[in-house]
């Protein structure tokens, strides 16, 4: 069974984030850019938010801001909900669902940013242990 710091290490180490003073414009370019769903937004190398498609479909679009003006600061999630990767990623899954989030930083202890980790990340390991459980009962049972 993996473990979340497994994950992170497994995934891509290059963090691709915004600062706060860049346009909404240029968030969602990059965004594009790297196929994700949500950014991390850091001041220098300190977590201040979050901003991910939600946050430009209801604060930008729907309350009729332009993207190329508004800047990243003005509409990002600033309550972050974080994991440190001693957390399993059945922990996650929970928090994930309860919170009602796609996406996780994960910290270390210091609160120096990690990586993140989506709903598909999370999904996709528990679909592997499970493949693997059900596979090793399968040996067992035939065997």
């Amino acid at each position: 069974m993996k473990t979340l710091k497994q994950l992170i290490d497994g995934k891509n180490k290059n963090l691709t984030v915004v600062a706060p003073g860049q346009t909404v414009l240029r968030a969602i370019e990059i965004m594009a850019e790297v196929n994700v769903g949500a950014l991390l937004v850091l001041d220098g190398k300190r977590l201040v938010g979050v901003f991910s498609e939600r946050d430009y479909a209801r604060k930008v679009i729907l309350q009729g801001k332009a993207s190329r003006h508004t800047l990243v600061s003005e509409v990002m999630t600033g309550k972050v909900i974080y994991v440190t990767q001693d957390r399993t990623i059945e922990e996650c899954m929970a928090i994930m669902t309860e919170e009602h989030i796609r996406h996780l930083p994960v910290l270390d202890a210091q609160k120096n940013v990690l990586g993140i980790i989506s709903i598909g990340d999370v999904v996709k390991e528990m679909i592997s242990q499970q493949k693997f459980i059900i596979s090793q009962l399968e040996n067992y049972i035939t065997g």
